[in-house]
């Protein structure tokens, strides 16, 4: 059993039947009465994020987590379709659970592919990758007052993202993974 002083971001716990991942906590010691954790928490099956309070000492069930390293192949706009390098199984995820990551991986990247339980549940992916930009409107001198400004553009990958106004098609872009935002050119 885990404690709530045992807490760290990133781990997972199981509430009531339901996998969370742990995205925040804070212990609280009020003048009067007693301590308690204050968390906020994503739902492992959808991603959706909660606020949750616990006494503090609750003890929860540990759930055992692995990352395995695969090749995204595809996406078939059900399932996201997934390849062992190891031992070459394949295996598919609900594309549904997983549409955030995948706006950032092509096909033929490695990815770690997090299995809760023995079942495969979420992708996680480097925090900056490389793109290549497929499209965006040219730049025009002087569109802006102070020489800054950006302007959308949508990556290899079908993501759209606000860029500078000198990136161009075909121009290699560093991309924040957990924002969604332009980092530099690559």
């Amino acid at each position: 059993m885990i404690s709530t002083n045992q807490f760290r971001n990133g781990n997972h716990i199981e509430v009531e039947g339901t996998v969370f991942k742990i995205l925040d906590f804070q212990h609280v010691k009020p003048g009067k009465g007693g301590a308690f954790v204050r968390t906020k928490l994503r739902r492992a099956s959808d991603g959706a994020v909660i606020d949750r309070t616990f006494r503090a000492g609750e003890k929860f069930r540990p759930v055992r987590t692995e990352a395995r390293k695969m090749q995204f192949l595809y996406a078939d706009g059900t399932d996201a379709h997934f390849m062992d390098a190891e031992s070459y199984e394949q295996l598919s995820v609900p594309q549904s659970a997983l549409a955030d990551a995948l706006r950032w991986a092509k096909p033929s990247d490695q990815v770690d592919v997090l299995f809760i339980d023995e079942a495969p549940s979420d992708v996680q992916l480097p925090s900056a990758v490389d793109l290549e930009v497929s499209e965006t409107d040219p730049g025009v001198r002087g569109d802006t007052a102070s020489g800054g400004g950006s302007k959308p553009a949508t990556l290899e990958t079908g993501a759209r993202i606000q860029v500078p106004l000198f990136v161009n098609v075909g121009d290699r872009v560093r991309v924040d993974t957990r924002s969604g935002e332009y980092v530099s050119r690559a």
